[in-house]
């Protein structure tokens, strides 16, 4: 009996000794994890603050650059509406200041020409309707008064065109200052290009591959 007693003392000390080796090496483990638990969480956390330094740093150097000046479009179509012509100077377009120039200068010359002959017939068909003999335009005899009638009013009609084209040139002439301003700064790329090729596309209807068009567009 004694034995007996004995054996089982023994066995349950054994049994006790086993199982607080096996919880110690299961703290050492779980300590072991949770070093490296927390030094990945140390690295993270520094990368993490590595990243927000360098973005502060960023944002900072981009504050304190100037921003760049653009280019004005209520300037060109204030220059242009003071003198035409002087919107497409400041949108550095020189060649188009010739192109204005030149339209005003024919339509100078019309309004001149249509005023000038208006004048000249109407005169001519005043003087023959007052009945007085004499003062006529050797040049005009040959027209009879209807002719002259349809003359004047030729030429008068001519001469209110020219004055609608003069505020046609002047309206254009601001208009195409004010585009150009809003394209100056625009940066067309040279690698613009356009791709058209046949391309599957899925059909959900019929479950199966069709052939469509994709379109690539490159700038």
């Amino acid at each position: 009996m004694e034995r007996k007693l004995f054996r089982v003392f023994w066995l349950g000390m054994l049994i006790l000794l086993h199982s607080k080796s096996s919880f110690s090496q299961i703290d050492t483990s779980e300590a072991k994890m949770m070093n490296k638990l927390g030094k990945s969480k140390n690295v993270s956390s520094d990368s993490v603050q590595t990243k927000i330094q360098e973005k502060l740093q960023s944002q900072s150097k981009f504050a304190s650059t100037p921003d760049k000046k653009l280019h004005s479009p209520a300037k060109a179509g204030l220059y242009s509406a003071i003198l035409p012509g002087l919107g497409q100077a400041y949108n550095k377009k020189y060649w188009k200041i010739g192109i204005i120039g030149a339209g005003t200068a024919a339509l100078v010359y019309s309004y001149q020409f249509s005023s000038k002959n208006y004048r000249l017939h109407k005169d001519e068909l005043i003087l023959r309707q007052s009945g007085e003999s004499g003062n006529f335009n050797p040049d005009l005899t040959l027209y009879s008064d209807s002719d002259l009638n349809e003359l004047q009013d030729f030429y008068r009609r001519n001469r209110d065109l020219t004055v609608i084209g003069f505020a046609l040139l002047y309206a254009l002439n601001i208009v195409d200052a004010t585009v150009d301003a809003h394209f100056f700064d625009f940066n067309m790329s040279d690698d613009l290009s356009l791709n058209i090729r046949p391309e599957p596309v899925y059909n959900v209807i019929t479950a199966r591959n069709s052939i469509g068009l994709g379109i690539n567009l490159r700038f």
